[in-house]
């Protein structure tokens, strides 16, 4: 990868961010990237959907991957040629849509309930 520009952090810096703010993510080859475990091929497309409309509301996009259960995520600011910011921003904001689960809460919302025929994505426990 060519020179990071300024606005781009420092190795040790996203490091320690990813640790304290995203720990389900890592940074790769110069991405920030999580992957998701889906129960299916539905479930990867409402993951990937979901994405989709975040950076689209963000203007900020990620490069994804999928296939049969899973989707990858990699966050990088290619105008500034490396991670910044932004890249933290949009991470924290799947994070949490994609993490949702509103049965976990308490709430009036149930959640998606535990038969496998409903299955969307496989949380981390």
């Amino acid at each position: 990868m060519s020179e990071r520009r300024e606005g781009a952090l420092d190795e040790a810096t996203i490091e320690a961010r990813l640790k304290a703010e995203l720990p389900a993510w890592r940074y790769e080859d110069g991405w920030i990237r999580r992957t998701y475990k889906t129960a299916g091929w539905k479930s990867t497309l409402m993951v990937i959907n979901t994405v989709g409309h975040l950076a689209e509301a963000a203007w900020h996009h990620p490069d994804l991957t999928a296939s049969y259960a899973w989707v990858e995520v990699r966050l990088m600011n290619h105008a500034a040629k490396g991670i910044t910011d932004k890249d933290f921003a949009l991470a924290a904001k799947i994070e949490e849509v994609v993490g949702w689960q509103p049965g976990a809460e308490g709430g009036p919302l149930e959640g998606t309930p535990t038969d496998p025929r409903f299955a969307y994505v496989k949380y981390d426990k």
